[in-house]
């Protein structure tokens, strides 16, 4: 009887190895393919953008002291931010409030506020990164999509389109008054590749792809742990 069963044992692991295989190889080749294609991207994507503003800013241009200002929106909440930024070629405050509205602008000479000039700070950013091209607002994102990914960490940011025949793109946040994301259609297509391959990022449901990739993740883990443990019982 015990010898039965001392042989039933490894030919359970063969069959649970084998099953387990052909059931999860698809998922193991969607790995290491992303794994490969991880690293071409190291070689073909851009950097991070730069952290800072890319425009310098004179301090002896600055008129206004920050103690007066008060010509801001009423009802936005307290504030929670204040910054000098360099727009048009003249000194603004920008008044970051605790609401979800875009930052408030008063000019730094003159005391006086400017409603659109947060869209006009935007658009500078996205010019200035992008070398002076021109460039088209296509979107204001209040929430992450399929390409502006949580990963991504900073919103509300608007979206700018350059017309170069690559699809060039860029987000940005003027709070930070960076470049957030830079891609193109070519760049853009490997990272949809990748995060299909690697994340299951086409289930649209965040809760079915999470399951989906957990019991993937357990029937490779499975398969592995049998054939390690077929391996070591034939070294026996």
């Amino acid at each position: 009887m015990e010898m039965v069963t001392g042989k039933g044992r490894p030919e359970f692991l063969r069959k649970l190895h084998r099953r387990l295989g052909v059931v999860f190889c698809v998922f193991v080749l969607m790995a290491s393919g992303s794994g490969l294609l991880h690293n071409l991207m190291t070689r073909t994507q851009n950097p991070p953008p730069r952290a800072l503003p890319t425009r310098a800013l004179g301090l002896e241009a600055v008129r206004v002291p920050p103690q007066a200002l008060g010509n801001i929106p009423d009802g936005a909440g307290p504030v929670t931010g204040l910054s000098i930024r360099s727009i048009d070629g003249q000194p603004w405050y920008q008044v970051v409030m605790s609401s979800k509205s875009p930052p408030a602008y008063v000019s730094a000479v003159d005391g006086r506020r400017e409603d659109a000039m947060d869209g006009r700070y935007a658009a500078q950013i996205a010019a200035d990164f992008l070398g002076g091209a021109p460039v088209r607002q296509t979107a204001y994102l209040t929430a992450f999509n399929g390409e502006y990914l949580n990963i991504f960490r900073l919103l509300p940011v608007y979206r700018f389109d350059c017309a170069d025949g690559k699809g060039t793109r860029v987000y940005v946040s003027t709070v930070t008054g960076t470049v957030t994301r830079h891609t193109d259609n070519r760049r853009q297509w490997e990272a949809n590749l990748f995060s299909g391959l690697h994340k299951f990022h086409f289930i649209g449901n965040k809760d079915v792809r999470d399951l989906i990739l957990s019991v993937t993740t357990l029937g490779i883990f499975l398969t592995a742990a049998a054939g390690l443990a077929l391996f070591f019982r034939r070294l026996r």
